[in-house]
């Protein structure tokens, strides 16, 4: 192994005048007892004009390394070593005084979760104003007509409406649109974007980081995108820098990081990840254990305990940062030597010794969870397990003093569907579709307004009292938010002792022997049964979220985004004990998810939902290869891929435009109003689900991207016209 040793201060000269200059930046946080590292001597740079991007898992520091360059630091934390130096100025040795001048007008910053981030009861206009008169002085009418301007620029539909509007009153996308305008009223130097697409759909996720990368180069700032998703930063970054830990463990320029890593952290980030070409019948590589306390810090390699070719050495020594390359430092006595190959498999020779960093890394030989293969072909001749008849759900809105209703929230319209026994269903879309309504009607937690919904031939709709209470026993719901679906108050052996107890089943022993049984089959050590829900980390607490839905060992279990907001490495665990857990129960599963990639790696068919209705089912292979109609296609384009070249080769923003209102949702076809395709016909005439390619596979467009199966078809030629 060659390579020149380089101090953790000492990072590589950048080509051009840095913007940023961060020089063994240590942050420490107190703790009643003790002393967090949660930033232990990093050093990066960012130049105008530039992207780089903070990578890493929950808890490795990058959140922290913000709040610090930012000096937005909680009571309990301080940077203890180390200078900020924004162009020319050390942020570290500012007043207060002097950081409130600088916060929001040189440097900004763009929150996680934009509803905690606004205030609830100022309006969007007053909150985008704010800034501009207090730094730049102006009065109250310029700076409304800044707000308008600026709502404008980041792609706000319909500003000027939006300026009396609260956060509560916009979606998700749009109030992380606000956010932005916020950060960009004063057009700062560098700007900071921490999480700033986490847990929303595909197609918003897509517009957020367009809207970002377009108006960098136009007001030509820096940019520091934090992020825990390989896929986010490979087409919008410029360098990337991997934490873990507390420490940068390696930087590159993007393409060198993706292609060429040298960090065995990196690699296993990258090897967690399903994509769209992801071999359903291998299990994810998740990386064992989780990353260590920083009180104080480990003096041997942080992630030593965790990585596949560990040797003695680094389990007693710190590693150096070397440069293999010019602008390439990694932190690594054994470093790999790009991406894992998928057809390798070590040897015993290979396993006992040092991996060299001229041949292609192994693949770990098993994983830590079995996983089955996918499933067979389901047998036509077993009646389907569950069986949806033009489902409808409309919530009514009421007005007025006494709430008369004034018209409904059409959240599921003629919905029909068949899942067989054993099958993984996945329903996908953007948020506000009604797949989580959907999702509730199937498990009985919601009256339909019209339709029926057939569960092992029984009509669960016409059950009541004691009989819907057997009957759901086979039906269970795994809760997006495992942390707001579990009681605080109460431990994880009174949580799953709670349905056994309802449903009067066995005595306090046999209860206690299942509860042990399900926290060994999802991966839980036993000691987990005495300890609360903010005991755990995500995963953890989405393990057990699992557990309480298998306890009356259910039929048909109903997963609602059960990996949305995870890092890549812990989603990987959870993906495969899905899995694994659906061989040994023979369970039948609904995948709910605007995830594409987790639904394709787990899903035998998938139905796409748009405001209310299904547009396209069919087998995963075969909608993933050629779907027929433009909204599953402009899903599909918005998924962000590993890979630097292919995700910089993408046009813009694949569905633009919000949801419609499923209060009043367009006539025809409801997709029309964001379609590229649509003509008047789409107006006028709702397109009826069609087969295309196979049987199976169905599909409702009067335009569609491929020609139908049947012939005859009246209303369109197949192909868009002009």
């Amino acid at each position: 192994m060659t390579g020149r040793a380089r101090g953790r201060d000492q990072p590589a000269a950048p080509t051009a005048p840095s913007l940023l200059e961060v020089r063994n930046l240590t942050t420490h946080i107190r703790m009643r007892q003790s002393t967090v590292e949660a930033v232990g001597g990093i050093s990066f740079s960012i130049r105008p004009g530039e992207t780089v991007g903070l990578v890493g898992e929950s808890g490795s520091g990058k959140s922290v390394t913000a709040l610090s360059l930012m000096q937005l630091l909680p009571p309990n934390g301080a940077v203890v070593d180390g200078s900020v130096v924004l162009d020319g100025r050390d942020l570290i040795q500012c007043s207060e005084a002097q950081l409130r001048r600088i916060r929001g007008n040189e440097v900004a910053m763009v929150f996680q979760d934009p509803m905690t981030a606004l205030n609830p009861t100022m309006t969007i206009g007053n909150q985008i104003a704010e800034p501009l008169r207090i730094h730049r002085g102006a009065s109250r009418r310029e700076a409304m007509d800044r707000a308008a301007e600026i709502l404008t620029m980041v792609g706000m539909p319909r500003p000027l409406e939006r300026l009396n509007a609260y956060p509560h009153q916009l979606s998700g996308g749009l109030r992380q649109r606000v956010m932005i305008a916020i950060a960009l009223s004063c057009e700062p130097k560098l700007l900071i974007a921490d999480e700033p697409t986490t847990a929303l759909d595909v197609t918003i996720q897509s517009q957020i980081l367009s809207l970002l990368d377009e108006l960098r180069q136009r007001l030509h700032m820096g940019l520091l995108l934090i992020t825990h998703d390989m896929g986010v930063i490979a087409g919008r970054a410029d360098r990337v820098l991997v934490m873990y830990a507390g420490r940068i463990v390696e930087a590159g320029e993007t393409s060198t990081l993706f292609h060429r890593m040298r960090h065995p952290y990196t690699q296993a980030l990258l090897e967690s990840m399903p994509d769209l070409e992801t071999d359903r019948s291998q299990a994810l590589y998740s990386i064992p254990g989780s990353p260590p306390t920083l009180a104080p810090p480990p003096e041997a390699c942080r992630f030593a305990p965790r990585c596949r070719y560990a040797q003695p050495r680094c389990r007693l020594e710190d590693p150096p940062t070397l440069d293999g390359e010019t602008g390439h430092p990694y932190a690594c006595f054994f470093p790999v030597a790009g991406p894992v190959l998928p057809a390798t498999t070590p040897t015993e020779a290979e396993a006992a010794s040092p991996v060299p960093s001229s041949t292609p890394p192994p693949r770990e030989a098993a994983p830590a969870v079995a996983v089955a293969a996918p499933a067979a072909e389901v047998d036509e001749a077993e009646p389907p397990l569950l069986v949806l008849d033009e489902v409808v759900k409309e919530f009514p809105i009421g007005k007025g003093l006494l709430r008369r209703q004034a018209g409904s929230i059409k959240a599921v319209s003629g919905v029909s569907l068949e899942i067989a026994r054993g099958e993984t269903f996945g329903l996908v879309g953007e948020s506000g579709c009604g797949k989580t309504t959907l999702g509730r009607l199937m498990v009985a937690a919601e009256p339909l307004t019209s339709g029926s919904i057939q569960f092992a031939g029984v009509d669960m709709s016409r059950l009541r009292g004691r009989a819907l209470r057997r009957a759901r026993r086979d039906v269970q719901l795994m809760f997006q938010d495992p942390y707001s679906s579990l009681d605080p108050r109460m431990r994880i052996s009174s949580t799953l002792r709670e349905p056994l107890q309802a449903q009067q089943i066995g005595n306090r022993a046999q209860q206690d022997a299942r509860i042990r049984e399900l926290l060994r089959q999802v991966g839980l050590a036993p000691t987990a049964v005495d300890l609360h829900p903010h005991e755990f980390s995500g995963g953890q607490r989405q393990r057990i979220g699992f557990a309480r839905a298998l306890t009356l060992e259910p039929k048909l279990v109903i997963a609602d985004e059960p990996v949305s907001a995870l890092d890549v490495s812990i989603q990987a665990q959870v993906l495969n004990v899905l899995r694994s857990l659906q061989e040994q129960h023979d369970l039948t599963y609904v995948i709910i998810s605007h995830d594409l990639s987790v639904v394709r790696y787990l899903a035998d068919r998938i139905g796409v939902m748009y405001l209310g209705k299904l547009v396209e089912i069919g087998p995963a292979a075969e909608i993933y290869d050629g779907p027929a109609h433009p909204y599953t296609a402009g899903l599909l384009a918005a998924v962000p891929l590993p890979d630097p070249e292919r995700e910089r080769a993408k046009s813009a923003a694949p569905v633009e435009g919000e949801l419609p209102s499923p209060a009043d949702p367009p006539s025809g076809c409801r997709f029309r109003t964001r379609c590229p395709l649509a003509q008047d016909i789409c107006a006028q005439v709702e397109p009826p689900l069609r087969p295309f390619g196979i049987p199976q596979h169905t599909a409702a467009c009067h335009f569609p991207l491929r020609p139908p199966l049947a012939a005859g078809w009246s209303g369109g030629s197949g192909q868009p016209s002009g």
